[in-house]
Order: C-alpha cells, then sequence, then structure tokens
C-alpha cells in the first residue's frame, strides 16, 4: 500500500516551490520514512539535507506527528526574512527594543513550546544570528531582543537546507560547531530522479487532486506519457511535476494525458550504462578541465601584473557578473556562486549593488581602484 504525506490543507493551497505531496513508494524512499520515524521517537536535534521541492517540510511534520509532542509544528523560512529581523523573529523582542517594536513579542522558539520548530534553509542565518541559535540548543533558554532576563524553551528543532554545510562550513559562511549541533541525526532526501519508483505514484496523486479542482473524472496516463516522466530529470523534483500534471490536465482531450500533454522543458537524461550518456560524461569532463585551464591562464597573467588586492578584485569582478548574469536576482546568484543569499547581500551591498531601504539610502560603494583590468582579464575566459 503506498503511503502518503500531505499537508494537512494541500487541498486549499496555491501553487507554490515547495512540494505538497510525498509518496514512499521507491525504496529509497522506504528506507527514509523508516529512518525518519525510529528518529521522531528520540529527542535528537535533526538536519533534513536535500534540494528545494524535495519534500523536506513533509518529513519534518511527519517526524513531529510520529513523535507524540503535544505543541505545535511551527515552521520558519529562515532565507525569507532581512537579517536585521530574522533575529527577532526567531528569538522575540521586548517593547521598545528598537525602532517600530511598540509590544512585546514571543519569538518562534516560545511559541513552538512543547513542539517542534522547523527551521527551513538554516543555512541563510546571519552569523550573528548563528551564535545566538548555537546558544540556545545549548543552554534551552532564549533571551529575547532588548532583555537579560533567559527563558526556558521546551522544543524540538529540525533544520533544512538545500545548500551543503559541510562546503559552506569549510567557506566560513557557516559555525562549525552549529553545525554539529543541529546535524545529530540528518536525513539526506533524494532528487525525484534519483527515486523512480515515487514518480508515476506522485503524477497519479496529482492527477486525482487537479481532477477534483478541474472537475475532471477518470483521467488516465497513457504508456508514453508515462515513459516520458520517467525518463525525464526532474531538476524541479516533486513540485515541477505537481505543475506538470496540471497543466497536462487543462490541456487534455478525452480522459487521457498524452506525450505531447506534458510540458517537459528539459532535455530527459539516457540511461548511466548507455554508450551515449558515458560520452556525454567525458565530454563533460573535458569542458570542465579546459574551462579550468581556460581559469589559471588568465590568473597568470594577473599575477604577472602583480596587481595590489588581487583576491578582492576577483571577488568584486566574479559578485559583480554573476549578478548581472542572473539578471540582478539573488536567490539565483546565490546558488549559482555556491553561497548563502545572506552571504551575498553582504557582498552586494558592500559594492553597492543592493540598495539600502529608502530611509537610509547611501551613496553607493566605489569601485576597487584598477578593477577595469581584472574584468578584462575574467571574460577572456568566455
Amino acid at each position: 500500500m503506498t503511503r502518503l504525506l500531505t499537508f494537512p490543507d494541500s487541498q486549499h493551497q496555491v501553487l507554490s516551490i515547495r512540494a505538497k505531496a510525498l509518496v514512499f513508494d521507491d525504496p529509497a524512499s522506504r528506507a527514509l520514512l523508516a529512518q525518519a520515524e525510529r528518529v521522531a521517537a528520540s529527542d535528537a536535534t535533526v538536519l533534513i539535507v536535500g534540494e528545494t521541492g524535495t519534500g523536506k517540510e513533509l518529513i519534518a511534520r511527519h517526524i513531529h506527528h510520529c513523535s507524540g509532542r503535544r505543541g505545535p509544528f511551527l515552521a520558519v523560512n529562515c532565507g525569507a526574512f532581512t537579517e536585521q529581523l530574522v533575529e527577532a523573529e526567531l528569538f522575540g523582542h521586548e517593547a521598545g527594543a528598537y525602532t517600530g517594536a511598540t509590544s512585546a513579542r514571543a519569538g518562534w522558539f516560545e511559541a513552538a513550546t512543547d513542539g517542534t520548530l522547523f527551521l527551513d534553509e538554516v543555512g541563510d542565518l546571519p552569523p550573528a544570528v548563528q551564535v545566538k541559535l548555537l546558544r540556545v540548543l545549548q543552554e534551552r533558554q532564549v533571551v529575547r531582543i532588548g532583555s537579560r532576563k533567559p527563558i526556558d524553551v521546551r522544543v524540538r528543532l529540525v533544520a533544512a537546507t538545500n545548500v551543503r554545510l559541510e562546503q559552506a562550513v569549510a567557506a566560513g559562511h557557516f559555525r562549525a560547531d552549529l553545525y554539529y549541533r543541529l546535524s545529530v541525526a540528518t536525513l539526506q532526501l533524494s532528487n525525484l530522479a534519483q527515486r523512480p519508483g515515487d514518480i508515476i505514484a506522485l503524477a497519479e496523486h496529482f492527477i486525482g487532486v487537479y481532477s477534483r479542482r478541474l472537475n475532471l473524472s477518470d483521467v488516465r496516463l497513457s504508456h508514453e506519457a508515462r515513459d516520458a516522466l520517467l525518463a525525464y530529470p526532474w531538476p524541479g523534483n516533486i513540485r515541477e511535476l505537481e505543475n506538470v500534471i496540471h497543466y497536462a490536465l487543462i490541456v487534455c482531450r478525452d480522459g487521457r494525458i498524452a506525450r505531447e500533454d506534458l510540458q517537459l522543458h528539459a532535455v530527459a537524461r539516457p540511461g548511466l550504462a548507455t554508450p551515449i550518456a558515458v560520452a556525454t560524461t567525458a565530454s563533460e569532463a573535458a569542458a570542465e578541465s579546459s574551462a579550468d585551464e581556460a581559469l589559471r591562464r588568465v590568473f597568470e597573467r594577473l599575477f604577472d601584473e602583480a596587481p595590489q588586492a588581487l583576491q578582492a578584485r576577483v571577488e568584486e569582478v566574479l559578485i559583480r557578473s554573476a549578478f548581472s548574469h542572473c539578471h540582478h536576482n539573488q536567490v539565483h546568484t546565490a546558488a549559482l556562486l555556491g553561497i548563502t543569499r545572506n552571504v551575498l547581500r553582504t557582498q552586494l551591498k558592500r559594492l553597492g549593488l543592493l540598495a539600502p531601504p529608502r530611509a537610509e539610502r547611501l551613496p553607493a560603494s566605489t569601485a576597487l581602484p584598477g578593477s577595469a583590468g581584472a574584468h578584462a582579464a575574467l571574460r577572456a575566459v568566455a
């Protein structure tokens, strides 16, 4: 029998970036479910690792449900708040603690008493908040902004990330001691393409959900459509599958979803054992090696010029170029560079690429001297 996890109000939710259903037909998924249920019985802090749209919050909710905790399940997206607000949101504040704090307010830790607090995108927490979160985990107490009185908290923490925190620790963007505190029990969610046994079951679930909304009945997948769903790499994971099925139900005819009804944007990946896949892998490896060599030659030319503050210049060009390439989208730029959004925002502010709030508008920072040479050199890579 297929195990299914959904949000309590999933029938009334609009499309979003998060996965709204999980099934456990694939062997890898069944193993993950069993591991999550074993972890749920303890009080251990849990770290869930997986790409966006793989169902991290659904697993966190299931852990809370299986734990038997009487308190609420509260979910907080750490990347949704500014660096100035995230501390007040998590730990609370007293009246007058800062401009606009007209009354005292409990933070999420206090609100989740006797329950579970789910911190999504925990890798986006700024360094100062990381320090305070570590202290909360160690002492089980929070101190509101503007107060010196500690408040005991009885809450289980489940954190999630779509970035490799080990790499963030190595790069100095995430505290190693906090990482070890969070990863007492680590659950790894595979990408949808890596658990093919779940794809058709999820597709049939979404067919049922959207058929009811569209007043359709008895809609089926054709054999060709099934094959296409199984062959597709699903870069957007479960949320992309949901969107594909929703669109297919709108355009399909005669109660049958054909291959042509599936709006699949990425190129399907062939089997790993095929000669095409081997050739593709070799080609990609050769291209990567060529790019590394081109970059090395650029740096050699810069070394010969003996410029001042080379690291700062290269970093500035890299940030500016990536931000422009991503059309000034912070989320995409951070993903491209492999850093958290808060780290990127700090760099953008330093370079004058991120305008402060209107009340605090300052002149844009000036470019580092000699950066034009670095721009020209790095453009040679392309």
